[in-house]
């Protein structure tokens, strides 16, 4: 039994956060959350997912894209947004502001552009939005979990308008080059490292196989598949215990 006006929603919030709890680094300060204003910084470990605003429950991950996409846009009421999310403080974040927002989450029993529980499917590999819908597509820690990442940035690119831009995330390892831990090959998957999984709202933790390790060549990569001009943007982290995630940015 739980008490009164405890949800399953609180529960899971408290057992994720237990477990990226680290006895020796919790940490919390007043500061600024980029979402939400004057807030309470908790650090549970020394990493992007364990900043959280107390406030909005933003990560170090959530808050440095934001600053980055305040920094571009100031304004978003004008602008139609592409977020691969349907939850969480960054969608949050733009649907407050956004003048039109389209969200979509994958899910593995729906074909794309179809609905489950109100939220439309979409496979990045092959949307089905028409060409030049978006002024901006955002996304976070999603790009290392598609299988044909080269498919899903044209995709990105064919679906922005002319100098939109793909605003985005996914853990970079700092080598120069992009590592591929796995791949499908004739419809069967071929590990090529050691198994390594993240995990999601939807299927949980440790359910979603990660495909490559991004190098600081994700730039070129993108590049290729399109983009007349893709960085890397380092954020002003300072706030969260210098615990930011670098942000890519890619011109359409």
């Amino acid at each position: 039994m739980t008490e009164p006006g405890v949800t399953a929603a609180m529960i899971r919030r408290i057992r994720n956060a237990w477990g990226l709890l680290r006895i020796g680094q919790l940490v919390a300060r007043f500061s600024t959350c980029p979402i939400c204003g004057p807030t309470l910084l908790v650090k549970l470990a020394r990493d992007s997912v364990s900043v959280r605003c107390a406030r909005c429950r933003a990560s170090g991950i959530h808050m440095s894209i934001v600053q980055v996409i305040q920094g571009l846009y100031p304004d978003l009421s004008a602008l139609a947004v592409y977020e691969m999310s349907s939850r969480g403080p960054l969608f949050e974040y733009l649907n407050g502001r956004a003048g039109r927002l389209t969200c979509s989450e994958y899910f593995d029993d729906v074909a794309p552009g179809q609905s489950k529980g109100g939220v439309q499917c979409q496979d990045v590999e092959r949307l089905t939005f028409s060409d030049a819908s978006f002024d901006i597509c955002t996304s976070t820690e999603v790009f290392e979990h598609v299988p044909d990442d080269e498919a899903g940035s044209r995709e990105i690119r064919r679906v922005l308008k002319p100098g939109g831009r793909f605003v985005f995330t996914v853990p970079l390892s700092g080598s120069p080059v992009t590592l591929k831990r796995a791949e499908i090959v004739d419809g069967e998957m071929l590990h090529l490292l050691p198994p390594e999984y993240h995990g999601d709202a939807i299927r949980g933790q440790g359910r979603v196989l990660v495909y490559r390790d991004y190098g600081l060549d994700i730039v070129v990569r993108l590049r290729l598949c399109g983009f007349a001009d893709a960085t890397i943007v380092d954020v002003d982290d300072a706030r969260w215990w210098g615990l930011g995630q670098r942000v890519i940015v890619a011109e359409a």
